[in-house]
């Protein structure tokens, strides 16, 4: 059976205190089905199809070419930012037309090695339904639809992981909370929480 183990890491700067929660959660003994994560930039036509059909929209990818590309596809790793040789962009809308993120997928030119959704609202109340739809139609459709198979540690579900990240942003006093999942498929996902001055961020990171 699965087990969970949780890593609570305070990090303290001059202007900020940033919260790490990390989930760590190893393989069982016996070998776990094999589920295909490869994914590919035409996948992000499979995500706009999804979330059409819950009310959430998503424009066409646009390719970013210029030096913002460190905008839209850095990511960290070992500690250090990386930057990818082709990015693309896309904006997500509510049904009402009210932007509140988009969805970024890099790698080079040929295949992606990840895929981020920033997520911006005023409270993590606001928008809830559609942040959670773009959160679990990225990872069902970029790594697997297996987490309730797999059951990652002992959360039954995606949406029991969100609430569970925002309970622990909560009780650590609105700091920035991070939660890493690394045995679904063989993608690493992050979601991070980060409060800005007007709203809050919540950021979506599948990393292959």
């Amino acid at each position: 059976m699965n087990k969970l183990f949780l890593i609570l890491i305070g990090l303290a700067t001059i202007v900020s205190i940033s919260v790490v929660l990390l989930y760590s959660i190893p393989s069982e003994l016996e070998s776990p089905p094999v589920h295909n994560t490869g994914f590919t930039y035409y996948d992000i036509e499979k995500i706009q199809n999804t979330l059409a059909a819950k009310d959430v929209l998503v424009s066409a990818p646009t390719a970013i070419t210029d030096h913002t590309i460190n905008q839209y596809c850095t990511f960290f790793d070992k500690g250090l930012p990386k930057t990818v040789e082709y990015c693309t962009t896309t904006a997500i809308t509510d049904i009402h037309g009210n932007a509140f993120g988009n969805i970024n997928i890099g790698g080079d030119t040929d295949s992606p090695i990840l895929a981020i959704a920033n997520l911006e609202t005023s409270t993590l109340e606001s928008n809830q339904d559609e942040v959670l739809a773009v959160i679990e139609t990225m990872i069902e459709t970029l790594v697997c639809d297996c987490w309730e198979e797999e059951k990652a540690g002992d959360i039954e579900s995606i949406s029991a992981w969100v609430d569970l990240v925002h309970k622990f942003y909560y009780d650590s006093n609105e700091r920035g909370i991070k939660s890493q999942v690394d045995d679904l498929g063989t993608s690493t996902i992050t979601l991070e929480v980060t409060p800005k001055d007007n709203s809050i961020l919540q950021t979506l990171i599948i990393l292959k």
